[in-house]
């Protein structure tokens, strides 16, 4: 097997071009450590900076993984500059900042010496994000399990749009990727490696309720969509630009195609947490890809990094002419 050397493994020193998305509810510490003692770049899906949060979760991932490197997601539109400053005291070698506009948290970033990464849904978010000097840009496209824009465009032809525009800044690719084909895709669009969220859901140390992880398993592409719903229903504040994809839930059969009578229904907030203490619906939206099809057992998140990136190798085997010899390392991206 060749080693996939790409521009990103290079700057963090990994093993494998891959990262795993920081996302809320499921990306915690344990999950992180996981992905960063695979050879990949594990980030905590810290949201809004909580302090409870991070004074729990930054020493389970920190006590596992030694030096390798590791980093903190935030959502933009959700914190502010002392919750950012609260993240970078723990000493990230990253910063992901994602949904809404970066610019007030860069100095931070930048003071701190972490690489700046920023997430990008649209070409003006991508343009922003060159503009702001980030040492790393996400595409992600809207096939994307949560959240994400509206009205996005999709991951194969929006990759090497932001790759070309943002050149030379290197691009991970998000969005309906599951297994090691959609790594080797990623890599032949011209990004220098994949964040990825379902997936890594459905794994040993994720932190969502082992149904949900069920529930993902046994679930189909066909049966995402993205919405608003699961937010107004459960009172997020997350902006109107961004919607969700999920798996079949109770709240979009009942409101489907009625958000404007859901969001004016104020007994809804209650009916909904009442349905969470009951346990009727899941704590939290039940967050899946388009690719959850590919997704059929529950390994450990470090098991599935090297799995997925071998995986790689062999579709990139399988297309390359002549064959490259034996464990010459091979660049891309």
């Amino acid at each position: 097997m060749t080693a996939l050397r790409t521009r990103f493994t290079e700057m963090f020193g990994l093993r494998h071009p891959i990262a795993l998305a920081p996302m809320g509810g499921s990306a915690g510490g344990a999950l992180a450590a996981a992905v960063s003692r695979g050879g990949g770049l594990g980030l905590l899906g810290a949201a809004d900076g909580d302090p409870a949060w991070l004074a729990r979760e930054v020493p389970l991932l920190t006590s596992e993984i030694g030096d390798r490197p590791w980093g903190v997601g935030l959502l933009t539109w959700a914190v502010d500059a002392p919750a950012v400053s609260r993240a970078l005291a723990y000493g990230p070698h990253a910063v992901m900042l994602s949904f809404g506009d970066p610019t007030p948290f860069v100095p931070l970033v930048r003071a701190a010496g972490a690489a700046l990464i920023l997430q990008v849904t649209d070409v003006g978010e991508a343009r922003r994000a060159a503009s702001l000097g980030a040492d790393l840009i996400v595409a992600q496209g809207t096939e994307a399990g949560g959240h994400g824009a509206a009205h996005g465009r999709s991951t194969l032809p929006f990759v090497p749009l932001v790759v070309d525009l943002v050149a030379p800044v290197p691009v991970l690719a998000a969005g309906g990727i599951a297994d090691g084909r959609g790594l080797a895709a990623s890599l032949a669009l011209g990004a220098a490696g994949a964040l990825i969220g379902t997936r890594f859901q459905a794994t040993t140390e994720s932190l969502i309720d082992p149904a949900l992880a069920q529930a993902l398993i046994a679930g189909r592409g066909e049966e995402t969509e993205r919405n608003r719903i699961l937010d107004i229903a459960r009172g997020s504040a997350w902006p109107a630009r961004y919607t969700a994809r999920t798996l079949a839930h109770p709240y979009l059969e009942r409101w489907r195609d009625h958000e404007d009578a859901l969001a004016a229904d104020r007994s809804v907030l209650a009916a909904y947490q009442e349905d969470v203490r009951r346990g009727a619906i899941p704590p939290l939206p039940p967050w899946a890809g388009e690719a959850v099809d590919l997704i059929t057992d529950l390994p450990s998140a470090a098991d599935l990094v090297p799995a997925l990136a071998a995986q790689a190798e062999e579709a990139l085997a399988r297309i390359s002419t002549p064959a490259h010899p034996a464990g010459r390392t091979r660049a891309v991206g």
